[in-house]
């Protein structure tokens, strides 16, 4: 008799040999599984750690060019009066008071804009002192020239300058060129930020914002209370300049909120997304657990009868997709970590979508972060291993010892009501609003669909087969020579629904998810396709500058555009942007020339527009879906926009759709934005040619004019593709997590094929004692294999086609704020499908000569 110390170790060897070797005899299974795991751990763990590395590079950047100010004043616009900073800096509990005017300079050839900070270097050094730039040849007096520019390294780098006398950098303002020397660096600017310093006055004038300033940095007297002081001042504004001003400080809510609210829908998508492929890997996990599971009811009957607890037999199950998990897990921390530092300092923070342009973030690992992900990779693996685990410990053993009871372990599958209930619940949920501005229950109804469809394969199996076997037999009945492989087969799969349910989990999860965010990507790419079409309507379009705030058109140099030679009809357009609410982003303003009487001709109108009340005379504005949905603005409301200081009422006309801005805009009337703010300049023009005239005679005319050489003539062919290039950058990440899942389907269709296949050695066996050929078997698998192969497709794009809905129309609403129109990218699809059922028929083809390569006699000894 064995004492309790000896017994328990020899559980612990019995439980090691049991689990190595199961690995031993199918490594491929085990090592796709892992894989899996591994995966999605990977992904997930990459994108977080790259995301947070950027966000918080992001939000040091910007907190480093606030120093040591203790509270902000900036406007609702970008620029305000410098009339109130003498009363700021009078303010009794002030020390220091700091002016800053900043901006985003234009440059000319097409290159990106610029970021200046002007400060009076008098005032920033006791609030900004990392801002004040260190001259290159020692000549303090540099720092209050009026031609002279200080730049970050990485601007220096960007520009490919060095600070010296014979340095130099042009911006454009208006249509002129504006040459600044680069007198020194910014030794203590961080990593990656792009931007240049320099005097205010000289700022002001050089770039035509005279007595204008963007925000004032005001450090405190000694025991005044902040955020006292902060309160009081805000009142006093608010009194005194009614919706003009915003007062916060560095590091307060508002300004993370803001912060956050610029990338959270992006990167909280791409984190779900990353996380397809551990949700692939979970029915990955349990395809391989059950396959295991009923080759083995014979051993772990033997092993009940033999003395095994229920319990312990549950734990070794467990055990086992534990140690899936935990392996796939570490693989999968490892290569995150890995992913992330390659990915950084390859294409930097953003992840093409632009969010965090201009830092340079490295890599930290959070092992809080770690460890989530670890949990959740081990969470999969032991969720997929649980349905077979408890069958496993809950099999009698008498009739577990008997051969052809796999079917009976899998009949706790079969009821349909669990999955009926799932689907019935994500229905629900796909209704619900969003939580916290996030499509929470959107991604629940997603889970819960897949779950109910993967669920409800058995049943599905089971009515397909029979109903294909009973038309066989039909046929069969008037054909007497008809082929006796679809009979066998259809005999097999109707009557081992369950087993093809296991079989059809792996195809249908990675086939489904693919299939959705194919169609929600095509979806966006066509309809964003579509709308640049509607909305480039001219012949050509100018502009001075490819971006920044610096360069225009002004009212003489537009009326030399619209009668340039060629030219028929111009329309112009003034961008700006207004903050309406602290704790977002601003949004775009765009005055343009729009017809009141017939806004579609310019924009493209969702829903029906505003009926104006009577005697309601207000100038009209039209909001973006996504301002309309973040701010709560139907058509019909009154919306105040801040223009020159002064809160303007306007009539919200409609609701127009806008996937260039997440963070919302508004259009109005150029006339009326003349009128409220006398800012007769434009940046960007709409041309018409006349009748007979080509678009290179108009360009050449254009280009002729005074200032021609400034004008950036662009056709409507040349913006799509440039923006359509753009798009498939931002969603490249989107790309590579949709392949991934489309070859961890293949892996998971070679695997659960080829585990069924040699599991089943013993009925190939007996087919050949009953006289059935080789030939015919391999026949038999292929069919098979094909025929459970184009179920799981054809089940799976119906999923992945509901799946996509959410996708569209509840999931991009809830985190972007606009809406589309649903297309299916047919080849694209069609060739995923094809491979997949290629690779079925393949891996059962191959597997089925290595389960006839031991002979009828040897596969059918243990029946003897």
């Amino acid at each position: 008799m064995l004492v309790p110390s000896s017994r328990s170790a020899s559980l612990r060897r019995l439980s090691r040999w049991l689990l190595l070797g199961e690995w031993r005899a199918h490594p491929v299974r085990a090592i796709t599984a892992v894989a899996a795991i591994a995966v999605g751990v990977a992904l997930g763990f990459a994108i977080h750690l790259i995301n947070a590395a950027a966000f918080n590079e992001f939000s040091s950047a910007i907190k480093s060019l606030s120093g040591q100010a203790d509270v902000q004043v900036a406007g609702t616009e970008p620029t305000f009066d410098e009339a109130i900073y003498p009363v700021l800096a009078a303010h009794p509990d002030v020390a220091v008071a700091s002016p800053i005017l900043e901006f985003n300079a234009s440059m000319p050839d097409g290159r990106p804009p610029l970021r200046i900070i002007a400060l009076d270097v008098f005032r920033a050094g006791f609030i900004t002192p990392d801002l004040i730039g260190t001259p290159s040849d020692g000549q303090a007096a540099d720092t209050l020239g009026d031609d002279v520019l200080f730049l970050s390294p990485a601007a220096l780098a960007w520009l490919n300058v060095a600070p010296g006398p014979q340095s130099a950098v042009t911006f454009q303002v208006g249509t002129r060129p504006l040459t600044l020397r680069v007198a020194g660096s910014l030794g203590r600017a961080r990593v990656g930020q792009r931007l240049g310093v320099m005097d205010i006055g000289a700022a002001q004038w050089r770039f035509g914002r005279l007595g204008q300033l963007s925000r004032v940095d005001l450090k405190l007297r000694d025991g005044v209370d902040r955020n006292a002081f902060q309160a009081a001042l805000a009142r006093t504004l608010q009194q005194d300049y009614p919706g003009r001003f915003r007062v916060g400080q560095p590091n307060d809510a508002d300004q993370e909120s803001r912060n956050s609210n610029l990338s959270r829908a992006y990167r909280v998508n791409l984190s779900v997304l990353a996380l397809v492929a551990l949700f692939t890997g979970a029915f990955l996990v349990f395809s391989t657990q059950a396959l295991s599971v009923m080759r083995r009811r014979g051993q772990f009957a033997l092993l009940r009868v033999l003395g095994m607890e229920r319990g312990r037999l549950l734990r070794q199950v467990l055990l086992e997709g534990f140690s899936l998990g935990v392996l796939g897990a570490v693989v999968g921390i490892a290569g995150g970590y890995a992913i992330a530092a390659a990915a950084l300092r390859l294409f930097g923070g953003d992840l093409g979508a632009g969010y965090f342009a201009g830092v340079q973030p490295t890599v930290q690992f959070t092992p809080v972060a770690a460890t989530v992900y670890f949990a959740l990779g081990v969470g999969v693996a032991l969720l997929g291993c649980a349905a077979p685990a408890w069958e496993a410990a809950r099999a009698t053993p008498a009739v577990a010892l008997k051969s052809g009871s796999d079917e009976v372990a899998l009949a706790r599958l079969a009821p349909a009501w669990p999955a009926l209930a799932c689907i019935a619940i994500a229905a629900a949920m796909s209704q619900l609003p969003p939580v916290f501005e996030l499509p929470i229950f959107g991604y629940l109804a997603i889970a819960l669909l897949l779950l109910g469809g993967i669920a409800l394969m058995p049943r599905i199996a089971s009515l397909t087969f029979r109903a294909a076997h009973r038309r066989w037999q039909a046929y069969a009945r008037h054909r007497p020579g008809a082929p006796a492989v679809p009979a066998l087969t259809l005999a097999r799969l109707a009557n081992a629904s369950s087993q093809a349910g296991v079989a059809l989990g792996g195809v249908l999860s990675s086939f489904s998810l693919m299939v959705a965010m194919g169609i929600m990507v095509a979806s966006f790419r066509v309809s964003v396709d579509n709308w640049i079409l509607q909305v480039l309507p001219a012949d050509l379009y100018a502009r001075t500058a490819s971006g920044g705030a610096t360069a225009g058109l002004t009212p003489a140099e537009q009326e030399a555009i619209r009668t340039a030679p060629g030219v028929a009809r111009a329309e112009f357009m003034r961008l700006g942007a207004v903050s309406l609410v602290p704790s977002r982003p601003a949004v775009a303003l765009l005055a343009r020339d729009i017809d009141p009487a017939h806004p579609d001709k310019a924009l493209v109108l969702v829903g029906s527009p505003a009926v104006r009340p009577p005697g309601n005379t207000l100038p009209a504005a039209w909001v973006s879906e996504a301002m309309a949905d973040l701010y709560d603005i139907a058509p019909g409301a009154t919306l105040n926009l801040p223009l020159r200081g002064m809160p303007r009422a306007f009539f919200v006309a409609g609701v127009w759709r806008d996937y260039a801005r997440a963070t919302g805009a508004v259009q109005i009337a150029r006339d009326d934005y003349r009128r409220f703010t006398g800012d007769a300049d434009v940046s960007d023009a709409a041309l018409w040619l006349a009748k007979g005239a080509t678009v290179g005679d108009a360009q050449a005319a254009l280009k002729r004019l005074p200032f021609g050489g400034a004008l950036d003539i662009t056709a409507p062919t040349e913006i799509r593709a440039l923006s359509l290039k753009i798009f498939d950058r931002s969603f490249a990440v989107t790309y590579l997590l949709e392949a991934i899942a489309i070859v961890i389907g293949l892996f998971g269709v070679a695997a659960t094929f080829s585990a069924q296949t040699l599991a089943r050695a013993k009925e190939f066996g007996m087919l050949r004692h009953v006289g059935v050929t080789r030939g015919q078997i391999l026949g038999i698998l292929a069919f098979e294999g094909g025929a459970l192969t184009a179920l799981g497709i054809g089940t799976g794009f119906v999923l992945g086609w509901a799946i996509s809905l959410i996708l569209v129309h509840v999931v991009n609403p809830q985190s972007f704020h606009w809406t589309m129109e649903t297309h299916y990218p047919w080849p694209s699809l069609a060739s995923v499908a094809c491979a997949l059922l290629v690779a079925a028929m393949l891996t059962a083809l191959v597997s089925g000569r290595q389960a006839l390569s031991g002979g009828p006699i040897r596969a059918v000894r243990e029946d003897w």
